[in-house]
């Protein structure tokens, strides 16, 4: 599923769990479907604040809250104290993200053979697969 049948899902999901669309929570999804990596709260507030849409800070806070609670957004560690936000495709397509430990960049990659490696290793174990996986290195600014 393509990110913006994503936000699709996630509207529909919050209109059966009794959620009225508009507002923070329609300019949330919309701004996260399209999006190719992990965001923070305040890189979030920043992007939508640029877009001329009038959302404050305490509202994306409280709609990532809920999205994370529906399970339609995961909160993505990559190190550092500020926590980031990406979609949860319901396919279970996703990616990882590789973090710059100079600047603080942050992108996304995709490794089919790691992903085949990871489930390999989880049918070893005899555990159900799900994983975090963040690569961290310098940038082509930074080297």
């Amino acid at each position: 599923m393509e990110q913006q049948g994503w936000a699709d899902h996630a509207l529909d999901v919050l209109r059966d769990a009794g959620y009225r669309s508009g507002g923070a929570r329609s300019a949330v999804v919309d701004f996260l479907a399209r999006q190719s990596c992990c965001l923070t709260a305040q890189e979030i507030f920043d992007r939508l604040r640029s877009e001329r849409r009038s959302v404050g800070i305490a509202s994306v806070y409280r709609v990532l809250e809920l999205l994370g609670e529906l399970r339609l957004v995961q909160r993505v560690d990559v190190g550092g104290s500020t926590s980031r936000y990406e979609p949860v495709l319901p396919g279970g397509e996703h990616h990882h993200p590789v973090v710059c430990d100079g600047c603080g960049k942050v992108e996304a990659f995709s490794d089919e053979a790691l992903e085949r490696s990871l489930r390999e290793a989880s049918r070893r174990v005899g555990y159900t697969e799900a994983h975090d996986v963040v690569l961290h290195g310098s940038c082509g600014r930074c080297d």
